[in-house]
């Protein structure tokens, strides 16, 4: 009878979780902008010339901007020294990294950057894992790794731990019907969604 019972409390944690999470962070969001910088706006604005909800639009706007102005190699660079200060503080080295790279995991740019979903064979085991090409061209490899049979592949851990880039023949890998963000997805959540979803075929790289 308990394990009836957690089993379905279990399932049904799994099912509001991701909607409660997702519904806080817009909450988060909303409430943190329209706190922040809508008190920024009434400084520069009439008080009844202050609207709810300016706040939030000035978040969006200042979101927009930061993106745009991350398309800038000098701004890029400024963000990278900045970074590399910050991951040397104590604690915040050890939470920073894993936030910055669950986020960046989602984020379009990191999406541009795995051209297709493979699955690599580990040796002569019969296992595979789930991997990303990242670079299928040899020229765009160091120069001693370049060769025409090479491929480099991310192979992400569960839980967003980690991944190791590697350069592997391409005998070794074979696609795999998978889009981007279920392949993330799944891999992500070690298989616990299952990996199901729409799907919409990645270009081919590997052959």
């Amino acid at each position: 009878m308990m394990r009836f019972i957690g089993k379905h409390i279990l399932t049904g944690l799994v099912t509001i979780l991701p909607v409660v999470l997702t519904m806080y962070l817009i909450y988060w969001f909303t409430v943190s902008a329209e706190a922040v910088l809508g008190d920024v706006i009434r400084v520069w604005l009439p008080e009844d010339a202050y609207r709810p909800g300016m706040g939030v639009v000035a978040g969006l706007v200042v979101a927009f901007l930061v993106g745009l102005l991350m398309h800038a190699y000098v701004v890029q660079r400024l963000f990278e020294k900045g970074e590399s200060l910050l991951v040397q503080m104590p604690v915040i080295k050890s939470i920073y990294p894993a936030l910055r790279d669950f986020l960046n995991y989602f984020s379009p740019s990191a999406k541009k950057e795995f051209s297709q979903v493979v699955a690599v064979t580990l040796g002569d085991t019969g296992m595979s894992v789930i991997g990303f090409v990242t670079q299928s061209s040899p020229d765009s490899l160091p120069k001693d790794f370049r060769s025409e049979d090479n491929v480099l592949v991310y192979l992400p851990l569960s839980y967003m731990i980690g991944g190791y880039a590697v350069l592997m023949p391409r005998s070794a890998i074979r696609p795999v019907d998978m889009s981007m963000e279920e392949a993330m997805r799944f891999t992500l959540t070690a298989g616990v969604t299952g990996g199901n979803g729409p799907k919409k075929k990645s270009r081919s790289t590997a052959d």
